[in-house]
């Protein structure tokens, strides 16, 4: 016997809702995709039409450009596509990140996206969204990846910061440009004494947070600061946010001598690769909130996304029905031929 196919359903576009005929993060152009926060493997080019918070419209422009069609929403503001109802609530992992909850018929379906409930200055806190169905991501979905809660990152990272500035040392810091970049920024805003010195690609997105009235510690870009020095003139005791691919660069000299730090959950794994200092700093959830999240959703069934073994397995022996998130192919609903699709 089979089932009608779900609400949601796992395509070569990524996921897709038939009854109200749109997708959420697609993987390729679509016409209508919802999409839960605007970094590159969520948020592609391409599009007809995006929707998204309100908060984060500045950084999908940033991402896609500026003449795209967006459609924006505030957290739990419902709408309706084709009668399916529709509402984003906040998943805590960047500006403007969003979990999509999804109504029809009776039935509730969250699709996460990727989220965290850490504290963070900034963006909005995560918020848990009842539902039947839950599709979750799972990038630290294994039991070593726990790590400590309510941590002054601003101040451990000011105070290796301050003590490499009295040894003469720069200090580089190495997180993403979008989200890690201005959460290092927002918990170092109530400590740092002077300007954060940063590469070029954070910049605009500093300001999309800026703009959302999020506090973050002053900043200057790093080649203003290197075009101020006099021949082989270089830096001294400063903090400088950035890719690992400024080392690279023909400018590096005027770096002078630094310590590097890499802030990422990854650190909490000891993937310290050559770096000085790890500071574990991840916007995604770690193990023992994944489980805390499924379990607070309420959810009867539940389908992982990304490193899904571990979590599936430890979920199935909770009571849980839990699947990878292939296995809501619409092959897997579909009859075999001179078989009829049951409709329940």
């Amino acid at each position: 016997m089979f089932q009608s196919a779900p609400l949601i359903t796992w395509t070569e576009k990524g996921l897709y809702c038939a009854a109200g005929d749109f997708y959420i993060d697609p993987h390729r152009a679509v016409d209508l995709a919802i999409i839960t926060h605007a970094h590159s493997d969520h948020a592609r080019r391409g599009s007809k039409k995006y929707i998204c918070v309100r908060s984060g419209e500045g950084l999908l422009k940033s991402r896609l450009g500026q003449k795209i069609e967006v459609e924006t929403y505030e957290y739990g503001e419902v709408f309706y596509l084709n009668n399916v109802k529709v509402s984003m609530h906040s998943a805590g992992h960047i500006l403007g990140s969003a979990q999509v909850r999804v109504e029809h018929k009776g039935e509730v379906w969250v699709a996460s996206g990727d989220y965290k409930r850490d504290p963070d200055p900034s963006c909005d806190p995560f918020e848990n969204v009842k539902c039947d169905t839950f599709i979750t991501e799972a990038t630290f979905g294994t039991p070593k990846f726990v790590w400590q809660k309510n941590l002054e990152h601003g101040r451990m990272i000011h105070e290796w910061w301050s003590n490499n500035e009295k040894r003469g040392l720069n200090s580089i810091l190495f997180g993403y440009s979008l989200g890690k970049a201005q959460r290092i920024l927002a918990e170092l805003h109530p400590f740092a004494h002077k300007p954060v010195l940063i590469h070029n690609s954070i910049h605009d997105l500093n300001e999309c947070y800026r703009r959302e009235n999020r506090k973050l510690a002053d900043t200057v870009l790093l080649m203003d600061k290197i075009k101020e020095l006099i021949f082989d003139q270089r830096l001294q005791g400063e903090l400088i946010l950035a890719p690992p691919s400024i080392l690279s660069e023909s400018w590096i000299h005027h770096l002078g001598n630094y310590s590097k730090a890499f802030a990422s959950g990854w650190m909490q794994g000891g993937w310290r690769n050559n770096y000085d200092k790890g500071f574990v700093m991840s916007d995604h959830a770690d193990w023992n909130d994944l489980n805390l999240t499924i379990k607070e959703t309420g959810a009867k069934k539940v389908y992982v996304q990304h490193r899904d073994g571990a979590l599936i397995r430890h979920l199935k022996l909770q009571g849980i029905s839990a699947f990878a998130i292939d296995e809501l192919n619409i092959e897997h609903f579909q009859p075999k031929v001179g078989e009829n699709l049951v409709l329940i």
